[in-house]
């Protein structure tokens, strides 16, 4: 018996768009069937790369008799939550990537409509999915380190002149968000998913390098956890040339480890009562976007799980809920640390 093809609609045809769709195509049960582009250039060249209609709008695609099983939403974070109503209006699952939205409001609001018309929200989390943050995870699943004393989350990322381009989204406060938003949120989705929820927030920004921008570049925070132990973050994307550092420093009852590298990809330390580690593959390399890259290159991950669970085969990876925390958290950290 032949394998259940899964439809796919990609809106949003720029790096991570391309790539959305590259995953798709390569996996023997997903197929793209649509592209929504407002740039005129960007839509002929989806045309030809994936050999189907691009479209202006999400509602053109429909009106044209395409109905794709899930459509993705890879546009500027301030359109996420906006275009998933859209595409849940329409009777279509929707992907959508990080950040869910720009306030936990507007993800509830999308929540609430995929609840009413009975479809799937799946979140880009693809962090999750490198090897050292599944061996993290199991390793305080098992309890291995016991209670937890200290948490600590470095995020210190280059961003320059060659990302913030004049007239782009990227900077703005209404479609970028912030760098916690754009840059880190895939690290304090692995520190939440670790470690849990955060409260009593204190901290500070500041911009020292990104003038052009309408929000801070770098910050410290300071806060607790709500099942025990206490945490910081510290992060900026004024790293003069490139990347230099994504880790995470936990201080346990039973131990201690550290995972750190460009993409919080390296094992640097282990020290754990009664356990060696165990040898982990190799992690995926970053996305590559020319003048800069970004976080691990999972997202085929995400791809065969939206199409495990649409053919029955498999459970949600990152819901919605998960999503929505993520926005909430942030929000809540900007509320203290932004003037």
């Amino acid at each position: 018996m032949s394998k259940k093809e899964v439809t796919f609609g990609i809106v949003g045809y720029g790096h991570i768009g391309k790539r959305h769709a590259s995953m798709v195509s390569g996996n023997g049960q997903g197929k793209v069937v649509g592209v929504v582009e407002p740039n005129d250039e960007r839509r002929a060249d989806a045309e030809k790369t994936e050999g189907c209609k691009a479209f202006s709008t999400v509602q053109e695609m429909y009106d044209a008799g395409i109905k794709p099983d899930v459509v993705n939403v890879c546009t500027p974070n301030g359109l996420h939550a906006k275009l998933a109503l859209e595409v849940l209006e329409n009777r279509s699952h929707v992907v959508i990537e990080k950040p869910m939205g720009l306030t936990k409001a507007e993800s509830e609001n999308v929540i609430y409509r995929a609840l009413q018309v009975s479809k799937q929200v799946f979140l880009v989390k693809q962090n999750r999915y490198s090897p050292t943050s599944v061996w993290l995870k199991s390793i305080i699943d098992e309890g291995r380190l016991g209670e937890l004393f200290m948490i600590q989350l470095n995020c210190y990322w280059n961003r320059d002149n060659r990302y913030y381009k004049p007239g782009g989204w990227k900077g703005t406060m209404d479609m970028d968000g912030g760098t916690l938003f754009t840059q880190f949120s895939h690290f304090i989705d692995i520190m939440y998913w670790l470690c849990g929820d955060i409260e009593n927030i204190e901290g500070r920004s500041t911009n020292f390098n990104h003038p052009s921008t309408a929000f801070e570049d770098t910050g410290v925070v300071n806060f607790d956890f709500v099942n025990g132990g206490m945490g910081s973050m510290n992060f900026s994307t004024s790293i003069w040339g490139q990347n230099l550092e994504s880790s995470i420093t936990i201080i346990g009852e039973k131990g201690s480890v550290k995972v750190s590298g460009q993409y919080m990809d390296k094992v640097e330390a282990c020290h754990v009562e009664n356990y060696e580690k165990p040898e982990l593959p190799p992690a995926n390399p970053p996305n590559d976007y020319g003048d800069y890259k970004g976080s691990a290159a999972n997202h085929h991950y995400i791809i065969q799980n939206v199409i495990d669970v649409l053919t029955g085969k498999g459970e949600i990876a990152t819901n919605a809920l998960e999503g929505m925390k993520v926005v909430e958290m942030i929000e809540r950290i900007y509320e203290k640390i932004r003037d």
